[in-house]
């Protein structure tokens, strides 16, 4: 899901943030937010949708959907290929597990203001893949450091070892974002930053 950012992990979790990060296909709750689980009939309607022309105000409910009601400017074209990938891969694997897609909503008002979550399993070596993305009136709230903080949590929670990440290489928020949640540049190739972080299992006693 592309959106503000786009990670790869390993797994972790923050114990700073105050975070709720419960395995399985529970919602993530935050001090702001709510992560709520993608179902198969939510990713249809977002696919349905079409993309949500933010308009002029870009603030006012846009839509709804089974759960609440969508800011205006939602489902974005990040969103939509969000749905299609997690229709994609539970179609495939019978189900994500505990790395699945969310839709961001604000507890205050229940409104949807965005979408975040896994593409996929992790891979032999614990490395998932997450993205998280605002509709615009939605940026500069801090919602996207809460969402990743959220998302790191969730990863490290649920036994990922490393996050890999990329995001444009002019998006200077989301590198912002990348870098307040502990996430490191390692490279970039002209047109994307790829950030990381890593986290390490203590050995048990003997």
């Amino acid at each position: 899901m592309r959106g503000d950012g786009r990670l790869c992990y390993d797994t972790g979790m923050d114990d700073d943030t105050g975070t709720h990060a419960p395995t399985g296909p529970d919602p993530i709750v935050t001090a702001r937010l709510v992560l709520h689980p993608l179902t198969t009939a939510l990713a249809r309607r977002i696919m349905a949708a079409g993309p949500n022309d933010p308009g002029p105000g870009g603030a006012a409910p846009g839509g709804s959907a089974p759960g609440g009601p969508w800011a205006q400017g939602y489902p974005t074209p990040a969103d939509i290929a969000g749905a299609r990938r997690f229709l994609d891969v539970s179609a495939q694997d019978g189900g994500q597990g505990p790395y699945g897609a969310y839709e961001i909503r604000r507890r205050d008002d229940g409104v949807a203001i965005g979408g975040a979550g896994f593409h996929g399993p992790a891979d032999d070596e614990g490395t998932v893949t997450v993205g998280y993305g605002l509709v615009p009136a939605a940026r500069g709230h801090g919602y996207a450091r809460e969402t990743l903080h959220a998302l790191l949590a969730h990863a490290r929670n649920t036994g990922a070892l490393r996050v890999r990440g990329d995001t444009d290489l002019h998006n200077t928020a989301s590198r912002r974002v990348m870098t307040a949640c502990g996430m490191r540049q390692i490279s970039d190739d002209g047109r994307l930053a790829h950030y990381e972080t890593t986290w390490h299992l203590t050995p048990t006693p003997a």
